[in-house]
């Protein structure tokens, strides 16, 4: 019998998202969405590509909560997407409404399921799940470190001239403008960046990293990123499925780790079955700690608007 999977929202992230899953055969997909019409068509749409592409996976797209029953993995992408000159902040109060609904009606179908959190501002709305299903830390997590770290390893590469598949790097902190990339603990084939760029070279890609999303924003005017979230996501997706104990940096609800308690915050963990199973503690330099402190700060103030 295989795996399933509901994704709630089927907008660019959604269904790219669903599309990502069938294609590497991982699970059934449900597709929820507030919209009449669209996820059950773009639903449909994804199932007649099975035959030429050669997956099974069934995907059903609705607008009712009930045919989530049963999920093993519930990925939450509904929320307004940024536009140009929004901070991930200015949308705050009207996602963690969104969420605060879709999170308690799927949980309550679903209350051995994982969640995964990918809606804006992410660490915050990561909260505002976990406390609206009443879910343990180790089912619920924010998405937004995997997706940091693999655009980090996107401009090293391009600065470097190397394949992305000789990058690692990590980005811990918030899901935001406050986040920090961590260049001593980013390598090219083992070899740490610091001792392959200049230190303006590798600070000018630490801010590009942080800048991000916005950049994205800029040039498309009138959206935000799909492609890489959705890709982000379907790697913590297979983690969880596969059981496969990956380390990736991902929005976590710390109880002591790093000195900080009851907030999210991006940190490595370790995904698999049982879900969120290990926080990883690597040691902060002063001025890393200090980075990583002030992220957690900007989290926690958003948190206490959904106390």
């Amino acid at each position: 019998m295989r795996k399933k999977v509901t994704v709630v929202g089927a907008g660019n992230v959604g269904a790219t998202l669903v599309q990502r899953i069938a294609e590497a055969r991982l699970a059934d997909v449900v597709m929820v969405d507030v919209v009449e019409g669209v996820p059950q068509g773009k639903g449909l749409d994804l199932m007649e590509s099975g035959p030429v592409l050669g997956y099974d996976s069934r995907i059903t797209g609705t607008n009712n909560y009930d045919e989530t029953a049963g999920s093993d993995v519930i990925v939450i992408t509904a929320g307004l997407a940024r536009k140009p000159g929004m901070s991930r902040d200015d949308l705050l109060a009207a996602n963690g409404d969104i969420v605060k609904k879709v999170a308690a009606e799927t949980g309550k179908r679903s209350p051995k399921a994982f969640m995964i959190v990918v809606t804006n501002p992410m660490d915050v709305m990561a909260f505002v799940a976990m406390k609206a299903t009443g879910f343990s830390r180790e089912q619920v997590i924010g998405m937004g470190g995997v997706l940091d770290s693999a655009r980090f390893r996107t401009f090293i590469a391009m600065e470097l001239g190397v394949s992305v598949e000789n990058t690692h790097a990590f980005v811990l902190g918030g899901h935001g403008d406050t986040m920090v990339p961590l260049p001593r603990y980013s390598t090219v084939a083992g070899i740490p960046i610091t001792e392959l760029m200049k230190k303006e070279t590798i600070d000018a890609i630490v801010k590009r990293t942080r800048n991000g999303g916005a950049e994205i924003v800029d040039l498309l005017k009138t959206g935000s990123a799909y492609y890489a979230p959705s890709a982000a996501t379907l790697e913590m997706v297979e983690a969880v499925l596969l059981d496969k104990k990956k380390i990736l940096p991902c929005s976590a609800y710390l109880n002591g780790e790093y000195g900080v308690k009851d907030v999210f915050a991006g940190v490595p963990v370790k995904l698999g079955a049982g879900g969120m199973e290990q926080v990883i503690e690597i040691k902060l330099n002063p001025d890393e700690n200090a980075g990583f402190m002030k992220s957690v700060d900007a989290v926690r103030q958003g948190c206490a608007k959904f106390m």
